[in-house]
């Protein structure tokens, strides 16, 4: 029989496909390959459930590479301040992502204990900045406003690895019990306890747990598409077309900048993501 479900889990070639209340696991159509057709967890697809073959993936509302996530309501970057150390870097770039997927951004804050005195401020400085420009910004202790956050949305979870990520789904829920690592000093970042994506279902909550990561790198993008992620760029808008606020001598956004109304480290981290296109 022909059904529609949503794929919710992906191990190697095998895909966990819900229908209503089943679960079928299921391989994809022999053809899906020859056509470079890739399925996503979070697709919604029609599936034999007698073969339990994916024989239609549906158009997508949107998806994300890394994770490779489709139709993706809203996203919880999970930061810590400390262990691994807050790096304004990978969360410009997971902003930027999610900004051009149009994909709603939550922050959220993790190990704000374990942060000296003097980190903590440096980072709360930092994260004034993001609220200002319109960027939500959570810390995990504050389970209520997390949990209105995911009702009624598909929401994935992303950030580095030993940010938090198993850690904060365990404290809003319960009874799932996900493993959670350790981080390796020598490293300075977290060890993989994620090894697979998976949406998480309760009730009227969807959760895309995610294994973290300690680099990131466009894909596929152009240079405007970055651009055009900045959103407080928009506020100053250039007397050039096209411009790239990088070097044009009457750019109105390098004037923010050395004004101090846009912040320095988010100016730099987009110039250095515009480096990675060759300019």
């Amino acid at each position: 029989m022909r059904v529609k479900g949503q794929i919710i889990k992906n191990i190697s070639d095998t895909y966990d496909c819900l229908v209503n209340e089943d679960i079928y696991t299921c391989k994809c159509r022999g053809n899906f390959r020859h056509k470079n057709i890739i399925p996503m967890v979070g697709d919604f697809v029609f599936i034999d459930t007698e073969k339990k073959i994916i024989e239609e993936i549906m158009e997508r509302k949107n998806s994300i590479i890394r994770p490779r996530v489709s139709n993706i309501t809203k996203a919880f970057v999970v930061t810590s301040f400390v262990n691994p150390d807050f790096s304004t870097n990978l969360l410009d770039k997971l902003l930027t992502e999610l900004e051009i997927s149009n994909i709603i951004p939550v922050i959220i804050m993790t190990k704000m204990d374990l942060a000296s005195k003097e980190d903590y401020k440096k980072v709360k400085d930092v994260l004034k900045y993001y609220e200002k420009i319109g960027y939500k910004v959570l810390y995990n202790t504050d389970s209520s406003k997390i949990k209105d956050e995911l009702k009624n949305n598909t929401t994935v979870l992303m950030g580095q690895t030993g940010a938090g990520k198993s850690t904060l789904l365990n404290k809003l829920f319960k009874d799932l019990d996900l493993k959670t690592g350790e981080i390796s000093m020598a490293l300075g970042r977290g060890k993989h306890t994620t090894r697979h994506v998976e949406i998480i279902v309760k009730d009227n909550i969807k959760v895309i747990d995610t294994p973290g990561f300690s680099a990131l790198s466009f894909l596929d993008l152009k240079k405007e598409m970055v651009r055009d992620a900045f959103v407080e760029f928009k506020k100053y808008p250039c007397p050039y077309n096209d411009c790239m606020h990088i070097k044009e001598a009457e750019c109105n956004v390098i004037k923010e900048v050395k004004r101090g109304n846009i912040l320095n480290s988010r100016y730099l981290n987009y110039k250095n993501f515009i480096d990675e296109f060759g300019r």
